[in-house]
């Protein structure tokens, strides 16, 4: 069974972006490949978190990942920091990057324009870390999104240079994961472009907000002053809305405001009424899950147990094999 590596990131909520996309093909690759699941924390040092955002972050990402359907029992997720052979594999890999490389980095490039006051290492070096992840567990599988697509490359040329130097064929090349299907798109409730927390809380419908922030949020999302004529194309913000719609709601429902907007008799109100009643219908099953979940202390620490005793167990065996092929002994 092949395997295959993801991290999460450790900076809270989940947005339904994150739900009809990503997690979807997560709940069916955790049936079909060897699957690990991990909290980037260790990345997000380069943002310089509080101890208690970072805990609740963490924390409440674990909650809902768990809530949204990844299983414990089927895949393996596990907190990056609590698996130490992750910085050791990091810090061996950062022996054969060279600055040059990660210099030319486009993420790398846009963070430091982005963040001119915080260029530190761990910046520079992030793509060695994610190679890390991949590599401790041999994975050939990774899914990544288009803006990782160069760093997985990059791993891809670290795996290759270990090979070269140590004379082996040791780590395997990791591709993308290539889903049956595409990802489900998700536009944000501001007009622009894709949902995502860092284009701001009240673009983002997240999986734990209550039925009221979700009216409130969606009564707010951008409109223009209707059609003035009958099929008249849609603005980028009205498509987003029927965009939104055709993923939460019913056929009909969409077929009734399609027409009604080629007839110019669209009322927007209308509109983000029903399309907040039924994303909160369309949530409610996770949300309650949620809920029961953050409750329960008990059952978050064991999941997080088994998870980083499951993550360990391969991490030591292959931190056990590259040292050796390193060149280190016991004496």
């Amino acid at each position: 069974m092949e395997t295959v590596v993801s991290g999460i990131r450790s900076t809270g909520k989940l947005h339904l972006g994150n739900y009809y996309g990503a997690i979807t093909n997560f709940v069916k690759m955790q049936r079909e490949y060897n699957c690990y699941f991990f909290i980037a924390d260790l990345h997000a040092l380069t943002t310089h978190p509080t101890p208690e955002d970072l805990y609740a972050n963490v924390r409440q990402v674990v909650v809902e990942y768990l809530a949204a359907g990844i299983d414990p029992e089927a895949a393996t997720i596990y907190i990056q920091s609590d698996v130490p052979e992750v910085a050791e594999l990091y810090l061996y890999l950062n022996m054969n990057a060279y600055v040059g490389e990660l210099e030319r980095a486009a993420s790398f490039k846009d963070k430091v324009r982005a963040n001119p006051d915080n260029v530190n290492a761990g910046l520079l070096t992030y793509p060695v870390l994610m190679a890390a992840d991949i590599l401790l567990h041999r994975a050939t599988k990774v899914p990544v999104g288009k803006d990782q697509e160069q760093h997985l490359e990059m791993s891809r040329t670290f795996a290759n240079r270990f090979n070269r130097l140590y004379k082996t064929e040791y780590f395997a090349e990791p591709y993308a994961f290539s889903f049956d299907s595409k990802l489900v798109k998700i536009p944000g409730l501001d007009g622009k472009g894709k949902m995502g927390k860092s284009e701001g809380e009240a673009n983002a419908v997240y999986l734990s907000d209550s039925p009221e922030v979700i009216r409130k949020k969606v009564m707010r999302a951008v409109t223009d002053s209707g059609p003035t004529v009958p099929n008249q194309p849609k603005a980028d913000a009205i498509q987003n809305l029927f965009d939104l719609m055709a993923v939460v709601s019913s056929p009909d429902t969409v077929q009734h405001f399609n027409e009604q907007y080629n007839n110019c008799a669209i009322r927007y109100g209308d509109l983000k009424k029903q399309l907040a009643e039924d994303m909160i219908a369309a949530t409610e099953p996770v949300r309650t899950r949620i809920h029961e979940i953050s409750n329960d202390n008990d059952y978050i620490s064991n999941v997080i147990r088994m998870g980083n005793e499951k993550a360990r167990e391969s991490a030591r065996k292959t931190l056990t094999e590259v040292r050796e092929i390193i060149g280190f002994r016991k004496f």
